[in-house]
């Protein structure tokens, strides 16, 4: 396409941080028209959204089973003994835990670089 049928304008506003930024990508590349590499980018480019439910409830779970360890801590501290059964339960919950952020990575890995 040539830039005479081009009739059409798109006009945008960047911070200083963001030109340096488009500038910086447009010398990595190789392009020396700002023009040229935009619309490159807006036609060939990609968003990528990615979902973090999964990387939150894993935190919330993580945060759990610190807070049990802390008690199971002080009950020894306490007592002098920990039952086995509790230590038992958080090394169950924890294994679930790695298996989930080993499926998640799994996931992350397939998105393109």
């Amino acid at each position: 396409m040539s830039c005479g049928k081009r009739k059409k304008m798109i006009h945008m506003y960047v911070s200083e941080q963001e030109e340096k930024m488009i500038r910086a990508r447009m010398d990595e590349n190789g392009i020396v028209s700002v023009s040229a590499f935009l619309r490159r980018m807006a036609i060939d480019g990609y968003i990528i959204r990615v979902d973090m439910s999964d990387i939150r409830a894993l935190t919330k779970l993580l945060g759990i089973c610190s807070k049990n360890l802390n008690q199971y801590v002080r009950r020894a501290n306490e007592t002098g003994s920990i039952y086995e059964t509790d230590i038992e339960d958080l090394r169950e919950r924890l294994r679930g835990i790695q298996a989930d952020v080993k499926t998640i990575l799994k996931e992350y890995e397939k998105i393109p670089h």
